[in-house]
This record gives C-alpha cells, structure tokens and sequence, in this order.
C-alpha cells in the first residue's frame, strides 16, 4: 500500500506520518510538503532514513509536479492535510489560502481522476461550520450541521470540502472528509495556542489572551485524530463525512491557567488583548456517526494529553526553539545539501 501525505511536515500530518509508518511495516509512506513557514522537516527527522518513507518538496498546486508524482508513486491513498490553516494569516492575507486550499485541492483531485486512486481523504476542519452559543450547550456540530463560515481560512475550506464532494458525485472518485475539532500535541507550531502559552510561560513572557478568553472549543489529542483517519480511510464509507471530536471542551482561559499551573507560573503573565475580527464562540462536535460505525472514540482526555504535550514540549526545547529563532527554515538545505 502506497499512501500519498500531503503537508506531512506539517502539526496533524507530521504525527500521522509517525503513526503510520509505526503501525504499518509494510506500507510505503510518500510526503509531499511545500515547506512553507509552518512546514517543518525537523519534525520528520525520526522517519527521513526509513526505507519505507519519502519525502518531497513541492507545492499541491504545482500540477506539473504533481502529476509526476502519481505517475512515478501510483498511489493508492491521498491524505490531504496540506493547507494554510491559521486564522489571523487568513485575515491578513486571503489569496494564499485560496491558492493552498481550494486550487491545490482540485490538483490533486484532478491528479485522482487521471491516475485513479482507491481512496481520497480530505482533512478538513469543524470551522466550515461557524460557532455556536456559550449559553447553549446542548447544542453540538454533527454532518448535517450547514456549513456557515466566519474567516477566509474556514471558507476556504468550505470551498475544498464542497469540491470533493463535487468529484465524488460527478467523477465517482472514492472520497471521504474528516472534520476535526481542535488538535493539541507533538510538533505543533508555536503561533497556536497552546504550544505558544507553553513557550511563553517557560520563558516568563506575556501569555496574551483574546477577548475575555471565554471562547470554547472541543480539544482533541493528536493521536486519536491519526486514528480516526487511518479507521476513515481503512473502513470508511465512501463519500461520507465524519465529524472527529472528544467531548474535551474547554474555554481559553481555562487551557492557559491550566498550562500556567502546571509549569509552576504566575497568573499574572496573562494578558488581555483586542479580539479577533468574527471570531467564533464555541466550537463543539457530536462524534457519535464515527463511533458507531467505526468503532473510533477518544482514548486521550484532556487533563492527561495536555500533561502529556507540556512534558514533550519540555523534552524537545530545542525543535520549538529553532521555530521561534527561524533556524528551522533552513534544515531542508542542511538535510540536502550535499545529497
């Protein structure tokens, strides 16, 4: 089995490299990563010498090099993770996630229908459906919630979603979508909230806060999203939509205290600032569709994975390090420089 994973240098699809390349022994794992500033090979050091993986530098969009690659790898999986994913960057600047997640997603699509593949997996996100009410917590995300987007970044994929979707109605491409709350764990880039309050707390800087910090959403540790997805793409049902969460919500402002008291901090680090333009209230998804027709349910609660993401953020200071310094960015041309 080949699988094609895209933006696997990436958070999410760094650790579902890991994962599969650990339970797979005889899978061959193909990473196609463009490496922009959130990509980080660093992350994929462990795996760069296995035999059964490969890692390629190169944008989804670029369709020349894409469709090299599915001629030369014949892949029977893509796992699309390649995206521009951070909200404020979406605000600032549109075009790019355009670019990323929309056109590069018909890339590959169009790459699935030349070449044929037996299954396409769009990663996508629980912020294609907006927010819902603090004061209503009956309420939660399931498939049938519509899609109502509140940032470029979620339109964007919104836009990727609705497109897949399209190419398995119209082409009969075998396709599936995961939409997952937020994913907290290894590797994940320090601008996001709970690497950067790490970082910040153990450098004795500021930890500023959106707003009143009551914004809630549905923590997922990154490991039982690898398993949902290899059971998605395993056993799932071609042209569904599986919702990925773990009933672990919690306001901002409790995540940061949390992190703050276990790293022996002061409260008085925390730091108001100016909230986000539309920013969502809470985010809160209903995974009962995955449960109970693959078996998937969280194995990671958040009181013990945020103990676990502290303590490896603790033991690998100098991978976030380097993000925070840039050193990172140039690790690709020492990995390759004399290859």
């Amino acid at each position: 089995m080949t699988i094609i994973v895209t933006g696997g240098a990436g958070f999410i699809g760094g650790n579902f490299v890991h994962y599969m390349l650990e339970k797979y022994s005889n899978y061959r794992i193909i990473c196609l990563d463009a490496l922009t500033y959130a990509g980080n090979l660093e992350t994929l050091q462990d795996v760069m010498e296995n035999p059964n993986f490969r890692f390629i530098k190169g944008d989804i969009a670029d369709r020349a090099l894409v469709y090299s690659l599915f001629e030369e790898e014949k892949p029977d999986i893509i796992v699309n993770f390649a995206a521009e994913s951070h909200v404020d960057r979406s605000i600032e600047n549109p075009e790019i996630f355009l670019r990323s997640n929309v056109i590069g997603t018909s890339v590959l699509l169009d790459a699935c229908r030349k070449y044929g593949i037996k299954r396409y997996h769009q990663v996508s996100t629980d912020e294609v459906y907006g927010d819902l009410p603090l004061d209503r917590t009956d309420l939660f995300f399931t498939e049938e919630t519509p899609i109502h987007t509140s940032s470029p970044y979620s339109a964007s994929k919104a836009a990727a979603d609705l497109l897949v979707q399209a190419y398995g109605r119209t082409y009969h491409l075998p396709i599936t979508i995961s939409r997952c709350s937020n994913n907290y764990g290894p590797y994940h880039f320090p601008e996001k909230l709970i690497p950067l309050m790490i970082a910040n707390c153990l450098n004795d800087k500021p930890l500023p806060v959106y707003g009143k910090g009551e914004n809630v959403r549905d923590w997922l540790y990154v490991e039982d999203h690898c398993r949902a997805i290899d059971m998605i793409i395993h056993k799932g049902e071609v042209g569904e939509v599986y919702n990925i969460g773990g009933h672990n919500e919690r306001t901002n402002l409790q995540v940061v205290k949390t992190i703050i008291q276990a790293l022996g901090k002061s409260e008085s680090l925390i730091t108001y600032v100016t909230d986000r333009p539309g920013h969502d209230m809470r985010y809160a998804i209903d995974p009962t569709k995955i449960k109970n027709d693959l078996g998937w349910e969280p194995q990671v609660l958040f009181d013990e994975g945020i103990q676990k993401t502290i303590q490896w953020y603790l033991d690998h200071k100098t991978w976030w390090e380097n993000i925070i310094n840039g050193e990172y960015q140039t690790y690709y041309e020492k990995m390759y420089a004399n290859r």
